[in-house]
């Protein structure tokens, strides 16, 4: 099943109630059209988001402490207990070394949570496979935002990571990010071998956050 996974940053247009009202948006078009609508919100709004939807919602970051004195952590399993049930690692805006990408998710793996880990390269796509990631977004950091999506722009680097990913995993799931704008490249990317991808801004500062969203998902339809 596709998989399109809004990351709602800190916009402005995704904070607090707002958070709230846009997942729900994203909730009735999952519902509507069968596509799993997968939201990642800032870990303060986690617990009245996921008190308001039954869509996964996932949060933006954790910090692989235990429970101790850990003063301005994210601890795993706080986040769980606010109703998350999976974290996106590893995004260009919030990066970490590999070593402690495969920290991340092995914290995330003991206390359940699904993880998506990006990555800007095909090469670190491959080494984020082996660490055991749910799902892996590709995406280059300077196309993060912009007007030109990564499947336009750079065909290869999806088709390498798939190959690569896949030469560790053929069932883990690799999604496509960075300028993803609408159906268009959508089409692209799921025809290079995606099985979903993980957009920001295309939706979440859209002026009809629903009608972006339902554009997206129609470059998945068969």
């Amino acid at each position: 099943m596709p998989i399109v996974v809004v990351n709602f940053k800190t916009y402005a247009q995704a904070t607090g109630q707002r958070a709230v009202d846009l997942a729900k948006i994203c909730e009735k078009v999952s519902k509507d059209t069968g596509v799993t609508v997968i939201v990642a919100v800032q870990n303060l709004d986690l617990f009245h988001v996921s008190k308001e939807v039954s869509i996964p919602v996932y949060a933006e970051h954790i910090d692989p402490v235990k429970y101790g004195a850990n003063t301005g952590k994210d601890l795993p399993e706080a986040v769980v207990e606010n109703g998350a049930t999976g974290v996106l690692i590893n995004h260009s805006e919030d990066p970490e070394e590999l070593k402690d990408i495969e920290i991340g998710i092995r914290r995330a793996k003991d206390v359940g949570l699904q993880t998506i880990v990006c990555a800007p390269t095909a090469a670190t796509s491959e080494a984020i496979a082996a660490l055991g990631a749910d799902f892996v977004a590709v995406e280059p950091p300077e196309l993060i935002g912009g007007d030109i999506s990564v499947s336009k722009a750079q065909p290869g680097l999806i088709t390498d990571t798939v190959e690569l990913v896949h030469k560790i995993d053929d069932k883990l799931p690799v999604l496509c990010g960075a300028g993803v704008k609408d159906h268009k490249d959508v089409r692209i990317a799921m025809k290079l071998g995606c099985e979903g991808i993980l957009v920001a801004s295309g939706v979440t500062k859209a002026d009809d956050p629903e009608a972006a969203l339902r554009d997206l998902i129609k470059g998945m339809e068969s």
